[in-house]
């Protein structure tokens, strides 16, 4: 039946608009129809179909190479790994606060936020002015050369975090900052294993791909010294909400899996790409006590969760109650400029002294004048606020669609960062994949663009800028819930 009922959607969406053009004066304006039963279906559709908030800019005409011709130089020069989403996929050419723009015109609401990412809005005018004046003044020297935009952003990166969590580390990416901390935990203290959770994403990279735990993300390579505890995920968990329960299997680990001794423990505490998961209450707590009892640090990955994403605290670990002794960082930290960090305490960056350490590129004028202008902007146009209070608003809103569809097992996370997974069975929590890529689809057709992850592909990720209205949030929800119904 569910099957029967995407085709027929599927078929509706294909007799439906193609196209169309959004902006201050046009934001509504008719879509374009291919089918013979044009006049008919454009007042069905007109009156049926949710509405996006206006908005006050319209963007210059688009006169680059089109969608077809920029797939098919992807496909031939770029790597075949590189995948695109959507059937039709999106040429997006502009950004504005929470909008993105396609070639020809249209708006469509950014509910993904280049995967959590931009923070403070598309082309922010802070930040878009920052690294303008920085560029134009010096791009790139060196940090064997003194310049203030490195240190001005440390200082103010290092007041926002707790306890002696101030000394600073650029890198690029949140890959980079995660395998840095992974080093920084081994040398710090003499030993080799580190500990992270089933279902985490760390990165890609030789130690990062180790500590990354779902088949989806790994590669047949050596990945040594990394043991994976029980994820303690409230919705599929062996033990529900019980943190405790599932903190007792990492010293376990550290008991029948290790001398004893650990380097270190890494999680999110919301896992991002494994479907915005949120850990179980008092696991971390209890967690970090076990690994410092063997000799081990913690370390906290906050490149998707943190910089206010979550609303009640400016780092997603601060919800748990816990302080670690390694925070990485990237994503929302440049507003979409390639920027990551590694913030710990001045005992343990001195480890790096024992040898030489270096970034060419990591905390370069230009990545971190974009760093300071965020971390302004979060601030000044209360962002943090906004993700708590709108984040709440949708969050209460997309829950109020599971009395509405069987088809939504479990709606979760914190502020800004949403996730709704997709069931075709409750009781068996069945994952309904197909579903999910259909549901994007037909959203994206009406203008809204969310993400996917989990291990089974069935949960929306949701993570748009931090600057979206409670209007957009409506507008979301709004088209998701027309698109089940149609289902």
């Amino acid at each position: 039946m569910m099957q029967r009922g995407i085709a027929r959607a599927t078929r509706r969406a294909l007799s439906g608009s193609s196209s169309s053009s959004s902006s201050s004066s046009r934001h509504h304006q008719r879509p374009r129809f291919v089918s013979s039963s044009e006049a008919a279906q454009k007042v069905e559709r007109e009156n049926d179909l949710p509405r996006m908030p206006p908005f006050d800019y319209s963007p210059p005409p688009y006169s680059g190479p089109s969608a077809a011709e920029i797939l098919a130089k992807r496909q031939q020069y770029l790597s075949p790994s590189m995948h695109c989403f959507y059937q039709k996929p999106l040429n997006v050419v502009e950004g504005k606060m929470q909008y993105l723009f396609d070639d020809t015109g249209r708006r469509y609401l950014d509910g993904f936020g280049g995967i959590a990412t931009v923070s403070c809005g598309h082309c922010h005018p802070d930040v878009v002015a920052a690294i303008v004046d920085q560029t134009r003044r010096i791009q790139h020297s060196t940090i064997l050369y003194l310049n203030p935009a490195i240190a001005n952003f440390a200082e103010a990166l290092a007041s926002k975090l707790p306890g002696d969590l101030n000394v600073v580390f650029f890198t690029n990416s949140g890959t980079e900052a995660n395998e840095l901390a992974m080093m920084i935990a081994r040398l710090y203290t003499g030993s080799h294993d580190i500990i992270s959770l089933r279902n985490a994403y760390h990165g890609n990279a030789a130690g990062t791909m180790g500590a990354t735990a779902s088949s989806s993300w790994k590669f047949n390579v050596i990945q040594s010294g990394i043991h994976h505890a029980l994820n303690p995920d409230p919705y599929r968990g062996v033990f529900g909400s019980d943190g405790e329960k599932y903190a007792k299997d990492v010293q376990d680990l550290i008991n029948f899996g290790t001398c004893g001794n650990v380097a270190g423990f890494m999680s999110e505490s919301i896992q991002g790409v494994g479907g915005i998961i949120e850990l179980a209450p008092g696991y971390l707590p209890s967690a970090y006590s076990s690994i410092r009892k063997a000799g081990g640090l913690c370390i906290a990955d906050e490149v998707q969760a943190g910089f206010a994403r979550t609303g009640s605290h400016f780092w997603s670990f601060e919800s748990q109650g816990v302080v670690p002794d390694i925070v990485t960082m990237a994503k929302a930290i440049g507003n979409g400029i390639p920027l990551g960090a590694v913030v710990t305490t001045p005992k343990i960056a001195e480890v790096l002294t024992r040898r030489n350490y270096f970034n060419t590129f990591g905390g370069n004028p230009v990545c971190t004048a974009a760093g300071l202008a965020v971390l302004n902007v979060i601030e000044k146009d209360k962002l943090q606020e906004n993700a708590h209070v709108v984040g709440s608003h949708l969050k209460n809103r997309l829950t109020s669609l599971m009395d509405k569809y069987e088809i939504i097992g479990d709606v979760r996370g914190q502020g800004l960062m949403l996730g709704v997974e997709l069931v075709s069975d409750r009781k068996l929590k069945t994952p309904a994949s197909a579903e999910t890529l259909h549901v994007m689809d037909q959203m994206k057709e009406m203008g809204v663009l969310i993400g996917k992850g989990g291990y089974y592909g069935n949960v929306f990720r949701i993570t748009p800028p931090l600057c979206i209205t409670k209007e957009d949030a409506d507008f979301l929800v709004d088209a998701m819930d027309h698109t089940l119904s149609k289902m």
